[in-house]
């Protein structure tokens, strides 16, 4: 755990509301069951309204649909505003105080099973005047709580924008995708959409769009459009309404001057990120005149990329989140720090993340908590009182005494690149000499690595195994020397900072060289597949789920339905940071784990959604073929409505229940010594 975190039980306090239903209650001596770890959130997404009187939150349990509920935090009392006993609430946003708009999907099919988009709805605080706003791909209307009134309907591919709107009437900012005839987005429309009448005013657009920034009164302010390999951004005045080009930059590999918008100030100020010269990226204020980053940091955090966001109310910037070895927030706002400081006192051990409702005058700020061993849960604050109200857990059924502890690690590479890491050892008991599971992230050119309870980490130290998850070269958040070590290392540097991270493992006295076992999905399935063939002696097993089987399958293989990489990325990125399937041809197929398949001999388990859009189901199919002719310790699964990733609850519970079988076989408590 980070030094700063010193874990001590946390102050008891009555619970404002019941949002949520218990698992049911397992031996004390028991690990908690793969259902407590797996299961879809009890309590999710909790958001304050606009004058931060009203509470809204996804509401779950098992046994029935997520619902939408309000809460008057004044009057102490909940309601559910949108129900269904076909489908789940999915997202939600306060238009106003007296307004949300949310969409809707059923949580209990995957992928393959959708025959509808998620449509859009609007509804009163109360539960009145509910109005669907867009198709749901044929559906019209949801057949409860709707009324059958006459009225245009949007079209399914109409979404949520994912910012604070104005807030100040019946209407919200909404994104419209334009589409060709093979569903390729061309650009991206922005429409005003007035949640009441269903009325529409397309924003005027400066040319092609990717995506839209709205400014701190919640108004369209800047686009961002990435085409020929070149990310240009524009900005709207807001004296002249006029769109202007305000910068130009190589999109993957970066030039002087690039940036990317954070967030608006009040006064109109553009907050944003760059590197400006250093190894690792700040947060600066943009010169709007000029285009140019102003060079001096607002917010440094050394060792790490700043990767955060505007943590703002209407008319005034409060401070900035930021990620180091866990997450918080850097106040510039002193009342502010103030009420971080008196939260923390009555809540020690958990990271505690504040939002603010966008008034100033709201009496309640919410809590996001969380640490290593508790799962996310909200709280609310007075700040004039300083008392603090428990609202609901993410998650129930999770003992923090039966997970395990998770500390930030560093360990040098071969060519003594640092690798930073998590590792998280089982509950109780020894510390060393344990089996180790080497846990892979995806992307890979993101950061695999946040400090917090995670399931399938957390998941895997109640079984008894210790838990190392590396930030290998490519990763990003650690600098750009870091992330451009990776560029072109798939299967190579890449490769070796993961099996040097479990040599590190076996030095520090942690790991049984004995009983390793190499796992991750998409490319941490690649990963896993490459460490048997680069490292035979090292890894007993290895588990890939929706994994890259061949590089060159990512390019042009074996489509049948449209991939989701998208043909920037496989024209201008891919070549720059995987490989080129011409210049590094011998490379592609030297790291390809299909034409290396003859060489992997140790225990596997593949498992692969039928739908998958990323990594669909052929790279599966081609390996399993190649390796099952040498190897007969192949386990297999398909999940035929799933695409890249479990979606569907009782998919994930059948698969970790396979990895916790097969682990305990191969190096866990069954395995032979």
């Amino acid at each position: 755990m980070p030094a700063h975190l010193a874990f001590v039980a946390r102050a008891a306090g009555a619970f404002l509301l019941t949002l949520v239903l218990a698992f049911p209650a397992f031996g004390q001596g028991a690990a908690p069951p793969v259902e407590a770890f797996f299961a879809n959130p009890l309590l999710d997404d909790a958001t304050l309204s606009p004058s931060g009187r009203y509470l809204a939150a996804i509401s779950g349990a098992p046994g029935r649909r997520d619902v939408l509920v309000v809460v008057d935090l004044v009057e102490n009392k909940a309601k559910a505003v949108a129900a269904y006993s076909e489908v789940d609430v999915l997202q939600f946003q306060w238009v106003n105080d007296e307004r949300l708009i949310y969409n809707v999907s059923d949580k209990q099919v995957g992928p393959g099973g959708y025959q509808l988009a998620s449509g859009l709805y609007a509804v009163n605080r109360d539960g009145g005047g509910m109005r669907q706003l867009a198709s749901r791909r044929g559906v019209e209307f949801v057949s409860e709580g709707g009324s059958r009134l006459d009225r245009r309907i949007l079209p399914w591919h109409t979404f949520m924008l994912p910012q604070r709107g104005p807030q100040d009437a019946n209407t919200v900012y909404v994104t419209s995708p334009e589409l060709d005839d093979y569903n390729v987005v061309r650009t991206v429309n922005l429409l005003r959409l007035d949640t009441v009448t269903g009325q529409v005013q397309t924003v005027q657009r400066p040319g092609p769009v990717d995506e839209w920034l709205l400014d701190n009164a919640g108004e369209p302010r800047l686009t961002t459009r990435s085409e020929g390999g070149k990310t240009s951004i524009h900005y709207r005045d807001p004296a002249t309404s006029k769109w202007r080009l305000l910068a130009q930059f190589s999109t993957w590999q970066g030039s002087p001057g690039a940036f990317t918008p954070v967030g608006f100030g009040a006064d109109g100020t553009l907050y944003v990120r760059a590197y400006e010269g250093e190894d690792t990226a700040s947060l600066h204020t943009l010169d709007l005149a000029t285009g140019k980053v102003n060079p001096k940091p607002l917010v440094v955090t050394p060792g790490y990329d700043f990767d955060g966001a505007l943590v703002d109310r209407r008319g005034k910037v409060l401070g900035a989140s930021v990620e180091t070895d866990a997450p918080a927030i850097v106040w510039f706002d002193k009342e502010m720090q103030a009420v971080q400081q008196g939260i923390d006192k009555l809540l020690p051990g958990t990271v505690n993340l504040i939002s603010v409702a966008s008034r100033a005058d709201a009496p309640w700020v919410l809590v996001r908590s969380f640490s290593d061993v508790r799962p996310v849960s909200y709280n609310l604050y007075q700040p004039s009182t300083g008392k603090l109200n428990p609202v609901g857990s993410s998650l129930d059924g999770i003992d923090p005494a039966k997970m395990g502890r998770q500390d930030p690690v560093r360990y040098k590479a071969r060519d003594g690149r640092e690798i930073p890491a998590l590792l998280t050892l089982p509950p109780g008991g020894a510390a060393k000499n344990l089996p180790l599971v080497v846990l892979v992230h995806g992307g890979p050119f993101v950061r695999g690595n946040h400090w917090g309870w995670d399931p399938q980490t957390q998941f895997l130290a109640s079984r008894g195994y210790a838990v190392l998850e590396p930030d290998f070269r490519g990763s990003t958040g650690y600098g750009m020397g870091h992330y451009r070590a990776g560029w072109k290392q798939w299967g190579l540097a890449m490769q070796d900072d993961i099996a040097d991270g479990a040599r590190w493992a076996i030095a520090q006295g942690t790991a049984d060289p004995k009983r390793i076992c190499i796992a991750g999905a998409s490319y941490g399935g690649y990963a896993a597949l490459m460490g048997l063939v680069k490292d035979p002696n090292l890894y007993k097993c290895a588990i890939n789920w929706a994994g890259v089987t061949d590089i060159n399958l990512l390019y042009d293989g074996h489509w049948s339905f449209d991939s989701d990489l998208g043909e920037e990325w496989k024209l201008h990125g891919m070549p720059v940071l995987v490989g080129d399937q011409v210049k590094d041809a011998a490379q592609l197929k030297a790291t390809s784990p299909i034409h290396q398949a003859a060489r992997i001999t140790q225990p596997l388990l593949l498992a692969y959604g039928a739908v998958d859009r990323r990594v669909p189901l052929y790279h599966g199919n081609q390996f399993r073929d190649a390796v099952s002719r040498h190897n007969k310790q192949v386990e297999w699964v398909v999940y035929q409505d799933e695409g890249h990733g479990w979606t569907r609850p009782q998919n994930r519970f059948d698969f970790w229940k396979r990895v916790e079988s097969f682990l305990g076989r191969h190096i866990g408590s069954s395995a032979a010594r």
